[in-house]
């Protein structure tokens, strides 16, 4: 009992040492937004060559992490390291590379499940609990594309689709779909996005000093982390065509080097002004802030039919197509390229086609300038169609003719249309003179409607007057026959009734003298028709009491007499 009792003891020390143990030294607390990296010290087996993370039952830091809350172990055999955990924040993706996995095939670098690299797809905005000893996470840009914009996208991994063939899954190279304005959690070492412009768009050539092209600016939003995200994507944009202009600035430096060191055409002072023109273009374009302006290069410029140089200020208005965005990327790269590789050489070719079968006097005179940019349009939009590219206008700002020609045509253009002034304004002071003329007849003629308008107003007035006395004189008139007619109805009326009142006494009469007539004839007696009618003639309510008296009087009779005789005699008249 004793040694039970000692045991029981025992147990409960040791309880209370383990319970204390536990809870001062094993117990640890892992804040909000952390996590705790546990690695097993002591017990489990050895990792595997290549293996960084250990699972359950093996010795190494612990692939597993603990999240928020309260934790228990042992110091001896674990240590804990505690560790944010990983917050990606509103706009953002987190590009995950693993540290661990089967290693990735030759020329591969994005990894599937199991495989060593940086992971297909990426971590959205929130929080994550990875290992930071087994993968390293990159925070980057999502992608947002503008209103007016689409994203153009290029594959980075997989084998190279086929020269002229989108890419398919799998396959590296640009995808016929396009992303539509919006936000979107894209990984770029996996995928790059370039955003182009679409709709219209303007192609402006200033003469010898080069050109611009006038693309959508950004448009402002209300939430502030678009916004960035949008002029994050745009600022890029921009610092790549910038890389494209400043190479396509260095080989026309070169181009006119050559051409200066050469025998060729453009003097030395032309060379040098053309220089400094597309230097201040390129500088402006470096420095600016506006990404809605891109500068070129390029002029138009060429002889006319009669061998007068001619240089054209002119802008073109083009459309991109959502549909047709990936396609023109593919095969001529950004909107730059498009402008200088297609655009630009179908602009400048078509021109000089074009303008040298017109003189330099129909670029001065409006129908022949006309003509010119009509047919410019027509072509460069049938040219540009075979491109996908949709040309809506080529309009002609202004054309630089030289002087030995421009000053003769504007003297005689200038006689021509001080000719024509004059003689409009002697036109004006002719209309003027008819003008005043017929105000004068207009003020007479309204005078004239005027009294006409009294007259035709006064007889008006009496011809209502006339009508109005006629129709009265009318209305008593047939009064006045009505109650005639009237009074000549109730006078008939009248005799109608009395003549049948007359008849109807005559007939009633008549025919009760007869009735009377029958009846006398009836009795063959006078005297007993007049009984008969005496007594029909008595009211039937009448009683006749009959009294046989002796000798004496009646009255005295009476006074004898019962009730019950006057009764019997009553009886016997009945």
């Amino acid at each position: 009992m004793k040694s039970i009792i000692k045991m029981t003891l025992a147990a409960l020390a040791l309880a209370v040492l383990w319970g204390v143990w536990t809870w001062l030294f094993c117990r640890f607390y892992v804040p909000a937004n952390h996590m705790a990296v546990v690695t097993a010290k002591m017990f489990g087996e050895p990792l595997p060559p290549g293996q960084i993370l250990a699972r359950k039952g093996q010795k190494g830091i612990q692939e597993d992490v603990l999240g928020e809350g309260r934790h228990f172990l042992n110091p001896i055999f674990y240590e804990v390291e505690i560790v944010p955990v990983l917050s990606i924040p509103p706009g953002k993706v987190g590009i995950v590379t693993s540290k661990m996995g089967d290693e990735l095939p030759e020329g591969e670098f994005i990894a599937d499940a199991g495989q060593k690299g940086i992971w297909t797809g990426v971590l959205s905005p929130g929080k994550y609990r990875l290992n930071p000893h087994g993968y390293h996470i990159e925070v980057a840009d999502a992608i947002s594309i503008p209103i007016g914009y689409a994203g153009v996208i290029t594959a980075l991994s997989g084998q190279q689709a086929p020269s002229g063939d989108f890419a398919g899954a799998g396959q590296k190279g640009v995808r016929s779909n396009v992303l539509q304005p919006g936000l979107y959690y894209v990984n770029p070492k996996e995928y790059k996005v370039d955003v182009l412009e679409i709709g219209v768009n303007q192609v402006s050539l200033l003469g010898r000093s080069g050109g611009e092209v006038i693309t959508k600016g950004q448009l402002k939003s209300q939430n502030e982390v678009m916004q960035q995200l949008q002029s994050n994507v745009l600022q890029e944009q921009k610092r790549k065509r910038l890389d494209y202009l400043s190479e396509s600035f260095r080989d026309l430096e070169q181009r006119v080097s050559s051409i200066h060191q050469g025998a060729g055409a453009p003097t030395e002072a032309q060379l040098h002004a053309q220089a400094k023109d597309l230097e201040a273009l390129k500088r402006e374009m470096l420095q600016g802030d506006s990404i809605a302006t891109v500068g070129l290069s390029q002029f138009v410029e060429f002889p006319s039919r009669d061998g007068f140089q001619i240089s054209l200020d002119m802008t073109v208005e083009f459309e991109l197509l959502p549909r047709e965005i990936a396609g023109i990327f593919s095969r001529y790269g950004d909107l730059p390229a498009v402008v200088d590789k297609i655009i630009m050489p179908q602009i400048t070719s078509i021109s000089r086609n074009k303008g040298s079968e017109y003189r330099a006097n129909d670029f001065i005179v409006g129908e022949g300038r006309e003509k010119f940019q009509n047919d410019l349009t027509r072509s460069l939009a049938e040219r540009l169609k075979e491109k996908s590219i949709i040309v809506h206008n080529a309009l002609i700002r202004h054309v630089a003719v030289p002087d030995q020609i421009l000053d003769p045509i504007q003297q005689a253009s200038i006689a021509i249309e001080q000719d024509l002034t004059n003689k409009e304004r002697q036109n004006t002071a002719k209309k003027l003179a008819e003008l005043n003329t017929q105000l004068s007849l207009i003020e007479q003629r309204r005078e004239q409607v005027a009294e006409e308008t009294k007259t035709i107003r006064a007889e008006i007035f009496a011809d209502q007057e006339r009508k109005i006395a006629e129709i009265h004189a009318e209305a008593l008139k047939k009064v006045a026959e009505i109650k005639k007619h009237t009074a000549a109805l109730h006078a008939n009326k009248v005799r109608i009734i009395s003549t049948a009142e007359a008849d109807a006494v005559k007939l009633v009469d008549g025919e009760k003298a007869n009735g009377l007539k029958l009846w006398a004839n009836a009795f063959k007696d006078p005297q007993a028709f007049s009984m008969w009618e005496l007594a029909t003639g008595l009211d039937p309510k009448l009683d006749i009491n009959i009294l046989h008296s002796g000798e004496g009087t009646l009255w005295t009779d009476l006074e004898n007499r019962s009730f019950s005789n006057l009764g019997s005699a009553k009886a016997i008249a009945k």
